[in-house]
């Protein structure tokens, strides 16, 4: 499919290949290949720097701390967070959610024995925790949504999550559009990937964008902060207590 000049000003209104339907095994090749892009763009750092912040202020507790992730995808976020709860000592309950149901078979089938990580297929809007979890995170998920529905998940967070929650996604710019394209182009990453990683940058956001919609959710600005991370991460956390 061949690529269009975007307008930045405005998310673009695009589709992505992971978004339609596929084989497990074409899934399952480009989810790796979205691993090794992640460890190579630092995509963990911002999320595992929110999660110190929280477990830096955290009253100690024999209680583990329940975390959710929202559109877990290959599950090497929740894995990051199973090795640096171990590093920390931290006791966790990791459960990851996702639409597809193959996901969560890769992501199973991806972590080592011995993880406790709990992979679960569903839509998130269906979904009812067997327990609060503590901290909701998602990493690339909120840019596949509709403002309606982001708004939506705002509001799911709001009445699910006891401690915050914490979105990692992208922040829509020229620069690492056409840098991912060339990089994924050299690194010969899956054509999912090479298809979806710039069309995901120009669906992306920028900071007005995020207060607005935040507040479309009922949030003031004193809610919330919204970070920058290089590369190209644009993130909104939410601390509560």
């Amino acid at each position: 499919m061949p690529f269009s000049t975007p307008d930045f000003r405005h998310r673009a209104q695009l589709e992505e290949l992971m978004d339609q339907p596929c084989s497990r095994e074409q899934l399952r090749a480009c989810l790796i290949d979205l691993g090794k892009t992640n460890r190579c763009v630092l995509a963990y750092r911002p999320t595992l720097a929110w999660l110190n912040s929280i477990a830096d202020s955290r009253a100690p507790s024999a209680e583990p701390l329940r975390i959710l992730d929202v559109a877990s995808g290959y599950g090497d976020t929740l894995r990051k967070i199973e090795q640096w709860a171990r590093r920390r000592g931290i006791a966790v309950e990791l459960t990851g959610l996702d639409l597809n149901p193959d996901t969560a078979v890769i992501a199973a089938e991806a972590s080592p024995a011995g993880s406790g990580i709990r992979w679960v297929s569903s839509d998130i809007f269906a979904y009812t925790p067997p327990s609060q979890p503590d901290l909701v995170i998602s990493s690339l998920f909120t840019h596949h949504l509709g403002n309606d529905d982001i708004v939506r998940f705002l509001r799911w967070m709001e009445q699910h999550a006891a401690v915050g929650w914490f979105i990692n996604d992208l922040s829509r710019a020229p620069i690492p559009y056409y840098a991912f394209r060339v990089f994924a182009k050299l690194m010969r990453f899956h054509p999912f990937v090479q298809h979806d990683g710039p069309i995901s940058v120009a669906r992306a956001f920028v900071p007005e964008e995020w207060r607005d919609l935040c507040a479309g959710a009922g949030l003031a600005e004193s809610d919330y902060q919204i970070k920058s991370y290089t590369p190209a991460r644009l993130c909104v956390a939410r601390r509560k207590i």
